[in-house]
């Protein structure tokens, strides 16, 4: 049975956008790599190493892409009384306060405010409600967060 990957319409829109660009770049690389067989001996010519090595990148990219745009399964939060997999949520950390989309593993980035509800602090706030305070221990220490408002 394939892994389904819970990801949000907008995460999907993402990765369809960067599947393009990365198709897109076959071309070019196929060039790179005519280009550099044309210097001669394959054997000690590193500008086709390094062409054939981005293109192992590019095609291995390119087929995580395909499996888990094939595999998606869309996520929406309607509930915003508790946090689930697609909820926005407004924290309070000390006079600070930091908003997060919990999302999927595949499109989490936290430093686009995208955090994986298998994170640990994704993990701490599921299925808590407006006004809850959660305490979690990161290798800095224990911070709490207060949960200012979920949508």
């Amino acid at each position: 049975m394939k892994k389904k990957f819970k990801i949000t319409l907008n995460g999907k829109k993402e990765l369809e956008k960067e599947l393009g660009e990365l198709i897109g770049r076959r071309g070019h690389i196929a060039d790179k790599i005519a280009e550099a067989r044309d210097f001669g001996d394959l054997s000690e010519n590193a500008e086709y190493d390094v062409a054939r090595e981005e293109q192992g990148l590019i095609e291995t990219r390119i087929a995580e892409i395909e499996d888990i745009i094939t595999n998606a399964e869309i996520i929406k939060s309607s509930d915003s009384s508790k946090v689930t997999l697609g909820s926005q949520v407004e924290l309070k950390v000390g006079k600070k306060h930091v908003t997060y989309a919990i999302v999927g593993p595949v499109e989490a980035d936290p430093l686009e405010g995208k955090i994986s509800n298998e994170s640990p602090i994704g993990v701490a706030l599921m299925g808590k409600k407006s006004g809850d305070k959660i305490d979690i221990t990161t290798l800095k220490g224990s911070v709490t967060y207060e949960i200012v408002k979920i949508s």
